[in-house]
């Protein structure tokens, strides 16, 4: 698997994705697509969209507001409620989210020595033997060997524990704030003067968007339960420590679905493991690796209150197992509260059972950042091509950000150069195509692996005499001679 370091390296190398600000020294938590990336990004919610929307019959779409009246999310429950536990280091300033941070007393034959303290991330074991090492010498203890340790999140120490435990970035007790609430919403005002009353919200989630719309979208099109309403887009969290690049930021983009369903305890279960394969089976056929994909079934006590189950995709990025993907089932719940706030029936009219209720959610979310960020670990890879390395990007062709790219063998032949910029020309009314004539084309074809470009177009002298091509092949390096009839019908079954 490439290491973190390497892949940012790569992706703002080859334009996939910049540190936003960065001639200014860069924001943290907030990211560009550069060229590439753009493209990637745009090609992974198109086939989510075509695969969870216009393939089917049972779900709809939607784009709401950014900005929502306030009171949307008072009554969700985001205002009073929707907090991530903050430290400080007194010494240091820097600011931790208390639950990625860990300790663990270290003892020796039972008896206590002190605390360490680490971070979550990809030096998280290398750091807890570091200073358990630097403790044991500190107790002249270097030759013992410490009892086993058993981490724990920071949230769960006890009060007479906290002012034993160091800070990760001093290692001296102490040194800590004790946690304290922190909402993750970003405020804004809305009207020409601040005021109190022009208070709002960026939407830290797309989710509450679909709710208030439920009834509109019932209303307006001729759905029936079960049906989904999905919608792509930009959500907003002032998280605490963001990190591991665009996994945890501040601004990032969900692919939701909210599928509404009877208000039938005997109904959800099947529906809910039905969702959890069929998303599975997406991840797989975006190219994501079999054995880099398990799953995290919640248990009761670890649910949020208003939810029936949960289960998370969960994906190993270089930094860890985290959570790619959450199917949720959330009960009523957000109806039940947005019809109570706003005073609106929300109720569904059901004309088999000839009565109103307000149906049960299963929710598909997934944020496409992450999405993009587990493409790029699954398909980067690293071989050897006539004792060369070659860096290979082994996206699937649909995802690819560009289709082919046309060469002509030399560009001191005009007739080359015409010939290749015709067949450049046509092939890009129809797929995105790139033109290089720059370099050996050895060298052209190694850039073009690199990026993950699946297929390369070379026009040669024989292209001139018999208007064939030779299709190079970015995964197993195989080369045909194709006509161009042959080519676009290739790349249209490859792309279909």
């Amino acid at each position: 698997m490439v290491a973190m370091k390497d892949l940012v390296a790569f992706c703002k190398r080859k334009g996939f994705i910049f540190p936003s600000s960065d001639i200014y020294g860069g924001l943290n938590g907030f990211f560009d697509y550069g060229p590439l990336g753009t493209e990637l990004k745009r090609n992974v919610k198109n086939l989510w969209w075509k695969n969870m929307v216009q393939d089917r019959e049972d779900i709809v779409g939607l784009d709401s507001a950014v900005i929502l009246h306030p009171n949307v999310w008072r009554a969700s429950g985001h205002v009073d409620g929707f907090s991530d536990p903050m430290v400080d280091c007194k010494v240091t300033k820097a600011r931790y989210r208390a639950d990625q941070v860990f300790y663990a007393p270290i003892s020796v034959s039972g008896k206590l020595l002190g605390y360490i303290c680490v971070t979550d991330g990809e030096e998280r074991d290398a750091d807890i033997a570091k200073k358990t090492k630097a403790l044991l010498k500190a107790r002249n203890c270097s030759q013992e060997k410490p009892d086993e340790i058993h981490l724990k999140p920071l949230t769960e120490a006890k009060p007479e524990e906290f002012a034993l435990i160091p800070s990760p970035a001093t290692d001296k007790p102490g040194d800590l704030t004790p946690p304290r609430e922190f909402n993750l919403m970003f405020q804004t005002q809305v009207g020409a003067v601040a005021s109190e009353a022009g208070i709002a919200y960026l939407r830290p989630e797309t989710a509450q968007g679909i709710f208030i719309n439920f009834k509109n979208v019932v209303d307006s099109t001729r759905v029936k339960l079960p049906f989904g309403i999905a919608q792509i887009g930009k959500a907003f969290r002032n998280e605490i420590t963001p990190r591991n690049f665009t996994f945890r930021s501040r601004e990032f983009e969900q692919m939701e679905i909210e599928y509404f369903l009877p208000a039938d305890e005997t109904l959800w279960p099947n529906l809910h493991q039905k969702w959890i394969e069929e998303r599975y089976q997406w991840h797989l056929s975006i190219g994501l690796r079999k054995e880099w994909l398990s799953f995290d079934v919640h248990e009761k006590k670890d649910l949020a209150h208003y939810a029936k189950a949960c289960t998370d995709i969960m994906f190993r990025y270089p930094f860890g197992v985290q959570e790619l993907e959450g199917i949720a089932v959330r009960g009523n719940f957000d109806l039940t509260q947005h019809q109570s706030c706003s005073g609106k029936p929300l109720e569904y009219f059901d004309e088999t059972l000839k009565t109103k209720y307000l149906p049960y959610v299963i929710e598909p979310s997934v944020g496409v950042d992450r999405t993009v960020l587990a493409l790029l670990v699954s398909a980067y890879d690293e071989d050897e091509v006539n004792g060369e390395k070659r860096v290979v990007l082994r996206l699937k062709p649909k995802l690819a950000p560009i289709k082919a790219a046309v060469f002509p063998l030399v560009k001191n032949k005009p007739e080359l150069v015409e010939k290749a910029r015709g067949l450049f020309s046509r092939l890009q009314k129809r797929w995105y195509t790139a033109y290089d004539e720059t370099g050996a084309v050895g060298r052209r074809y190694r850039r073009m692996d690199e990026i993950g470009t699946p297929w390369c177009v070379t026009v040669d002298f024989d292209s001139l005499d018999n208007d064939t091509y030779t299709l190079r092949d970015r995964d197993t390096m195989q080369q045909t001679r194709l006509s161009e009839a042959e080519l676009t019908a290739f790349f249209e079954k490859q792309l279909q």
